[in-house]
This record gives structure tokens, sequence and C-alpha cells, in this order.
């Protein structure tokens, strides 16, 4: 098994992956035994789903909360002469 291996992927040049400060650049050791596949994180594209519609809500509620807070203060009130609707 090993001998149809090595026959296999000696002939194959691999240019070097990039991954995480990581460089390889070959998919067999020195016996000719493939490598593992690198692990793949499970659910990732839900994570950053999750992640970003979270932050943008909690962002949103926060700046309502300062919005609110600077008019009731008079700190800043938006004026009728800032609307161009003509």
């Amino acid at each position: 098994m090993l001998s149809r291996l090595k026959v296999i992927y000696s002939a194959k040049k691999i240019q070097p992956i990039l991954n995480n400060n990581i460089v390889r650049t070959s998919i067999s050791n020195k016996h000719g035994v493939v490598y593992q596949e690198p692990h793949r994180t499970s659910l990732g594209i839900l994570k950053v789903l999750v992640t970003v519609i979270s932050g943008l809500l909690v962002g949103a509620a926060i700046s309502k909360n300062i919005a609110n807070f600077l008019e009731e203060n008079d700190l800043f009130v938006p004026s009728d002469d800032d609307d161009d609707d003509d």
C-alpha cells in the first residue's frame, strides 16, 4: 500500500500553501504517507452571521439611546432647515 502511495505522490510537485503562518510544501512525508486533511471549522458561516448581526443590533441600540439622550438634554436637536425636500 505504501509503495503505491509513494509512486503516486512522489511525482507530484506541490506549491507551498500558506495557512496561519505555517508553510507546507508537500502532501506526504518521506515514507509516502499522505498527511491528514486540515481541520475545518464547523458552522463557520453561521458563526460569522451571528456575530455580525448581534454586533449591528447592539450598535444600533447604543446609538439610538445616545441620540435620545442628546435630544432630551438639548445638546443636539435636528432642525427642520436641514431637510432639503424641495
